[in-house]
C-alpha cells in the first residue's frame, strides 16, 4: 500500500473556481493516504503529471476484462478522466471509470448515452467497479441498456480508484463525476455517441444522478441532458413542505457503516474531530475495515462485533450531522424525472422516499413516481426498468411521460419483500 502525504492537487491545476457551477471558496489541500481509503491499485489510477484545465477530459482507457453479466458490449474499457473537486475545493482531479459501446451499429449521429451512477460499495480505491467490477446486480441492469442501442458510462465517483476519500453521498462532488464522465465520453468517442444523455442512478447513486440533473444547467451546459432517473431515493429535501414521518435522521436509521463511510468521506466538514477520536475502542475495527475493505467486510465487522450506533460512536448524535450531504433545497429540476421506490425497501423507507417525491413535484419538477409492491431496495433496480425504457423513449422521442406528481400519496411503512423479483433480497 502506498503511502501518500496531504498534498494540493491545485498546485498540479487551476484552481475549481476557474469553472462555471463549482462553489467558490478557498482551496483546502487534498486528503491522500490509507487512512482515507487510498490504496495501490495499478498504475492507471496513479496520473504524476500536470493535469489539463478543464474537466471532462479523457486522460487515458485501458481495455478490461469480460464481466459475465455484460454480454452486450462490443467495447469495455476502463477511463481516468478529469473533473473538480467539490468537496476539498483543490482544483482538477482525475476520476476513474468505465465505458462501454452496444454490438449493434451505431445510428445515425451515435448512441444515446446513458451516465450511470452506483450505490455503496465502500469508500476504499479497491471498491471501484472499474477495479473490481460492476456488481452483477448492476452489470445486467448496464446490460439491459446497451441492448437497447445505448451506450453506457460508469463512474466510479471521485476518490474511489482515483486519489483522496471518496465523498460518499456528497451529491455535489458525485454529481460532477457523472457529469464529466458523460462529458469525458462524448470527447473521446469520434462521433460514435451522441449529445443525448440520460442520467440515471440508484440508492448512493439516486442522489448523484439527481445532483447531476442540479448542476448541469450550470456546471455543464454542453451536455444535452434528455431524462433523468432516480431509484431507491437517498435524497432530502429539509425545506419542504411535506417531509417523512421518520423520527431520526437519515444516518441514524441505517446501519453503523454507512455514518462511518460518511465520516471518512468528510461529511463533518473540514474542521471536524478526526473519525478515530469519534469510535468507541469496539468500533474501531469497523473504521479500519471501511479503510481497507468493502461492503461485505463492513458487514461482517458488524454482524461479528453486534455493532450499532450506539455501541460504536462516543456519541451517536454526530450521525444527525451527517444528513447535510445529503440534503438539497427544492428547485425545479431541468428535465423529466423518473423515480422509483420499491414498497419493500427497508433500507431507504418508502415514506423517506415520498418525501423527496413530493419536494421535487411542489418544486414544479416534472416527475413521474412509480412505486412496486414487494420490491425491496436492490430489487428495484431491475423492477423498474421496463418503465424506465418507457420514460426515456417517450424523453428521446420529445413527447413525455405525464407528469403524475396530481396523484402521488404516502406509501407507509414498508411491506415485506415477494419472490420474483430479481435480486430482491
Amino acid at each position: 500500500m502506498k503511502a501518500f502525504a496531504s498534498v494540493s492537487v491545485a498546485a498540479l491545476a487551476l484552481c475549481a473556481s476557474a469553472h462555471p457551477g463549482v462553489l467558490h471558496a478557498a482551496t483546502e489541500s487534498l486528503p491522500q493516504g490509507p487512512i482515507v481509503g487510498d490504496q495501490d491499485l495499478s498504475p492507471f489510477y496513479r496520473w504524476t503529471g500536470a493535469l489539463p484545465e478543464k474537466p471532462g477530459l479523457m486522460l487515458r482507457e485501458e481495455g478490461i476484462p469480460d464481466q459475465p453479466e455484460i454480454v452486450a458490449a462490443a467495447t469495455a474499457r476502463r477511463i481516468l478522466y478529469t473533473s473538480t473537486d467539490a468537496r476539498w475545493r483543490s482544483g482538477i482531479i482525475p476520476v476513474s471509470g468505465t465505458l462501454y459501446l452496444p454490438k449493434r451499429a451505431a445510428p445515425q449521429g451515435g448512441w444515446p448515452l446513458v451516465a450511470w451512477a452506483h450505490g455503496t460499495l465502500g469508500v476504499s480505491d479497491r471498491c471501484a467497479p472499474s477495479w473490481s467490477r460492476h456488481r452483477p446486480r448492476d452489470g445486467e441492469y448496464i446490460n439491459n441498456w446497451l441492448e437497447q442501442g445505448f451506450a453506457v458510462v460508469a463512474t466510479d465517483y471521485q476518490g474511489l480508484g482515483g486519489p483522496g476519500p471518496h465523498p460518499y453521498l456528497n451529491w455535489q462532488a458525485e454529481g460532477r463525476s457523472v457529469l464529466d464522465a458523460a462529458r469525458a465520453a462524448l470527447d473521446h468517442s469520434n462521433g460514435q455517441i451522441a449529445n443525448a444523455i440520460i442520467i440515471t442512478g440508484q440508492s448512493q447513486g439516486s442522489g448523484a444522478s439527481l445532483g447531476a440533473t442540479r448542476l448541469a444547467a450550470s456546471y455543464a451546459p454542453d451536455l444535452n441532458i434528455k431524462a433523468s432517473i432516480a431509484t431507491g431515493v437517498v435524497s432530502q429535501f429539509p425545506a419542504a413542505a411535506k417531509k417523512s414521518s421518520s423520527e431520526h435522521s437519515f444516518a441514524r436509521s441505517l446501519p453503523p457503516q454507512i455514518t462511518i463511510l460518511m465520516m471518512i468521506g468528510g461529511a463533518l466538514g473540514s474542521d471536524a474531530i478526526r473519525p478515530d477520536d469519534l469510535v468507541t475502542e469496539g468500533g474501531k475495527p469497523l473504521l479500519q475495515a471501511a479503510r481497507e475493505g468493502c461492503n461485505a467486510e463492513l458487514a461482517q465487522v458488524v454482524r461479528s462485533n453486534g455493532l450499532t450506533l450506539a455501541n460504536s460512536l462516543k456519541d451517536p448524535e454526530i450521525a444527525d450531522r451527517l444528513s447535510a450531504a445529503i440534503e438539497m433545497s427544492p428547485v425545479r429540476m431541468p428535465v423529466p424525472v423518473f423515480l422509483a421506490t420499491g414498497l419493500a425497501d427497508k433500507s431507504i423507507q418508502p415514506q423517506r422516499q415520498y418525501a423527496a417525491v413530493a419536494a421535487l413535484c411542489a418544486a414544479g419538477s416534472h416527475v413521474v413516481w412509480k412505486a412496486y409492491a414487494g420490491v425491496s431496495h436492490n430489487g428495484t433496480v431491475h423492477a423498474a426498468y421496463s418503465d424506465e425504457l418507457a420514460f426515456v423513449q417517450a424523453a428521446l422521442a420529445g413527447n413525455p411521460m405525464q407528469s403524475n406528481c396530481a396523484s402521488i400519496s404516502d406509501p407507509g411503512p414498508p411491506g415485506d419483500p415477494l419472490p420474483g423479483f430479481k435480486f430482491n433480497d
